[in-house]
């Protein structure tokens, strides 16, 4: 006896295989998506550090970017753009203002409190 050919015509699997192979087929899939996905980032993080050398080797290069976000930003006309400053270079202004005020000056402004006015004895 010799075998030729072999057909399987209209096979059904019962519900229980079909359910389990389609959980396989998607667990398979979230699977790539996440190697992918952390194969990005991994390349993203990697590239960050880049710019940070690049941007930290050069000072000029951070303001640039800053000015280059703000344009950015300066597209959209409903937009408000805050200027984050250090406190430190803003005490000599209050300091002024203070004394313009007559408000006494009793420490330093270092950052962690803000002046006080002096209370009357």
């Amino acid at each position: 006896m010799k075998v030729t050919a072999v057909e399987i015509k209209d096979v059904e699997l019962p519900t229980t295989m079909q359910r389990a192979m389609a959980k396989q087929a998607e667990a398979e899939r979230e699977k790539r998506a996440k190697v992918i996905h952390a194969q990005g980032e991994l390349q993203a993080s990697t590239q960050l550090a880049q710019a940070a050398e690049v941007i930290g080797s050069q000072p000029a290069a951070l303001q640039l970017r800053y000015l280059q976000t703000l344009t950015e930003i300066a597209v959209e006309k409903n937009s408000t753009i805050i200027f984050p400053l250090p406190i430190d270079l803003l005490a000599p202004l209050i300091q002024i203002m203070q004394r313009q005020a007559g408000v006494a000056v009793h420490e330093p402004l270092n950052g962690s409190r803000l002046n006080e006015p002096s209370l009357p004895r």
